[in-house]
This record gives structure tokens, C-alpha cells and sequence, in this order.
């Protein structure tokens, strides 16, 4: 609405403002050198008070109350919506570099000067406006009983960048919106890092990275050239704070074999042979059996159930990402469980000794998760 508002005003004001210019010149014949024209005094004192053309000048005197109520229609337009500025810049700037793109208008002309005023005002008051959402986004507290889901800061810039994509879908001119999407975005990627050391009631990698998902599936969809980086950069992000999750979580069913063979991973480390570990007391091929005992099939089985259920309960739905994370942390888990299985090779080579539960197993165990819950 304010930029139809707008509109509308510029379009009555140029032919206006064209249709007197032409008068002047024609009829103070302004458009001659004054030298000739004595009889023009009026013309004559106001180019030796001022450099500008006289017909700029006499426009001025004509119209002195345009420019200020320009002005003043500007901050109602900026009032009727949150991010009429938007409009407003639009309005004006296909109107100032229409003016400077046509032929028939000098780019000295009044109306350029004063739309070219405005047009500045127009920009300090977008700048403004995309200041402060930054710092709204910025400075966002995190609902204190916050369970998952999109960050408030994370809709906010949808909703910017929605809502301006839509304003200045077929404008030729972006410079000053790729900029405030730039400055938007980093304001958003900030927020969503502050959650690290934010005291939240869930997982923090969890609540990132269905955060950065949603912005780079967002991005995705809207396809800003601008804003490509920063679509690479949430996909990364989004990948590493996954991967993050599923680590965390996914080492709980196995937590004593894994915190084992974490063990005899150091013991490499520090130099102790494979034929070696097995001699280690806390390592050796009775401690192993004990700890693999604990995790038979059916018992691996059940926890991948309780796992789901909890990682079902964490995701929030509108973000889909179940699947994914849960496929991950079977590729996870199948990487882990062939690492254990190396490494009992290796560190206890004709112990007869091996899990409990085969590969086929576990796919089969991950597969049943899904379909009993």
C-alpha cells in the first residue's frame, strides 16, 4: 500500500512539475542567456544570488513545501507497515533513475533535486530500520522453556527477507537490499551461536542445527545470488551441529564399549603394540569379554528404540529432519561397530572373541526402531 501511495503522488507530481518548467522557460523564455533579456530582473537577481539554472530556481520558490511534504507523507508511509521503508525506497528509486534515464528530463531538473533529496532520506530511514531489526535479532532472549523449534530471530529474518524479495521482485536496482540481507543474515547467524553458551532445558547442538536447516532450506528456496555464502555456510553448519547430536547421543547404547575401546585406542596412541594392549589389565581379553556381554543383541536392539523415541521426541516435526538424523546415526553406529571390529582384530587376533551382535543385525535393528515407534 505505501508504495502504491507513493506511486501515485510521484506520478501527478512529474507531469505537474514538467508542465511548469516548460511554461517558465517559454514564457520568462529562461531557457535563453539572461544577458539578452534585460527586462527579466527577477531572472537576472536570482542567477547572480544562486549558481542553478533559473528555472530551477523560480521551481523552487513555486514549489518551497514539496520537499517538506514529501518528507512528511514519507513517515506516514513508513508508519502504515513494518517495512514500508522498503516500499518507499523502491517507489523513489525507480522514480529518481527514471527521471536521470530519460531524455526528456535534464538530470538538473527540480523534481530530480528533490526526489534525489528524499531518495537519501529514504535510505537513512532503510538503514535505520535494518539496524535495529539486526539488533532485535541480535539481543533476542531465548524462551526460557524453550523445546526445539525455529528461533524466534530465525522468523524474523524469513520474514524480512520474504516480504523484500516480494517488493523488489522485478526491480533492476538491489544494491541496497543485497546489503541489509548480508548485514540481516549475519545478525541471525550470530543469534543462532549464541546458543552455545545459552542455558537451555535441550540439546543445544540439536535446537543449531534444525535452526541453521531451516534457514538454508529457506535460502534454498528463495535462491538470493547475494546470500549463496551464506547458504553454503548454514549447510555446514547444519551438517556440523548434526553430526555433533549424533555422536552425543548415539555413544549412550554402546557407552561402555565405546569408553573400552576409547581405552585401548590411547594405549596406541601412546606406543603400547596391538599384541600388546591385551596384557593391559584394565584391557585385557577377559575385561573385553564382560563389557561385550553386556550388550547382546536384544539389548542393543531395545536401547536403539529408546534412542529413537528420544531423538523422535526432540526434533520438532514442521522441520522433517527424523529421517536424516536418524539415518546418520546408523551410518554412525555401522562406522563404530566396524572400528570395534578392527580393532579386536588387531589388539586380540585368535581370541575367538567378536560381538554379539552382527552387521546385518544392527541394520535390521535400526530398521525395526522406526517401525515400532
Amino acid at each position: 500500500v505505501p508504495k502504491q501511495m507513493l506511486e501515485q503522488v510521484l506520478r501527478q507530481l512529474q507531469p505537474l512539475c514538467t508542465m511548469e518548467q516548460q511554461f517558465l522557460e517559454k514564457f520568462f523564455q529562461l531557457s535563453q542567456d539572461t544577458a539578452d533579456l534585460p527586462g527579466l530582473e527577477v531572472s537576472v537577481r536570482m542567477c547572480s544570488l544562486h549558481p542553478e539554472e533559473p528555472t530551477t530556481q523560480v521551481l523552487s520558490e513555486l514549489f518551497a513545501c514539496l520537499e517538506p511534504e514529501l518528507r512528511g507523507f514519507l513517515d506516514v508511509c513508513n508508519k502504515v507497515h513494518p517495512f514500508g521503508c522498503l516500499q518507499v525506497l523502491l517507489a523513489l528509486s525507480d522514480s529518481v533513475f527514471g527521471i536521470w534515464g530519460s531524455s526528456s528530463a535534464p538530470s538538473s531538473s527540480f523534481l530530480n533535486t528533490v526526489l534525489s533529496n528524499v531518495l537519501l532520506l529514504a535510505k537513512s530511514s532503510f538503514n535505520k530500520c535494518v539496524g535495529t531489526l539486526c539488533k532485535e535479532i541480535e539481543e533476542a532472549k531465548i524462551p526460557s522453556k524453550m523445546k526445539g523449534g525455529i528461533l524466534p530471530s530465525v522468523s524474523r529474518f524469513e520474514e524480512f527477507v520474504g516480504f523484500s524479495e516480494e517488493v523488489f521482485r522485478t526491480a533492476q536496482r538491489r544494491r541496497e537490499l543485497d546489503k541489509a540481507h548480508l548485514r540481516l543474515a549475519s545478525s541471525v547467524f550470530s543469534s543462532i551461536n549464541s546458543l552455545s553458551s545459552a542455558n537451555l532445558k535441550v540439546n543445544t547442538d540439536m535446537v543449531m542445527m534444525e535452526n541453521f536447516h531451516h534457514i538454508h532450506c529457506f535460502l534454498c528456496q528463495k535462491n538470493i545470488h547475494c546470500l549463496e555464502e551464506k547458504k553454503g555456510e548454514a549447510k555446514q553448519r547444519y551438517r556440523e551441529h548434526m553430526e555433533k547430536y549424533v555422536i552425543k547421543y548415539l555413544g549412550q547404547p554402546l557407552e561402555k564399549l565405546n569408553h573400552f575401546f576409547e581405552g585401548v585406542k590411547a594405549r596406541l596412541a601412546q606406543g603400547v603394540k596391538e599384541e600388546e594392549v591385551s596384557f593391559q589389565l584394565a584391557y585385557s581379553k577377559q575385561e573385553l569379554r564382560k563389557v561385550i556381554q553386556k550388550y547382546p543383541g536384544k539389548e542393543v536392539k531395545r536401547a536403539l528404540e529408546t534412542l529413537y523415541r528420544k531423538v523422535h521426541k526432540h526434533l520438532s516435526p514442521e522441520e522433517n529432519l527424523l529421517p536424516v538424523v536418524w539415518h546418520s546415526m546408523e551410518q554412525e553406529f555401522i562406522r563404530q561397530y566396524r572400528e570395534f571390529e578392527d580393532l579386536i582384530r588387531r589388539c586380540y587376533a585368535g581370541s575367538g572373541i567378536a560381538m554379539e551382535f552382527s552387521l546385518e543385525d544392527l541394520l535390521s535393528y535400526f530398521s525395526s526402531s522406526t517401525l515400532s515407534n
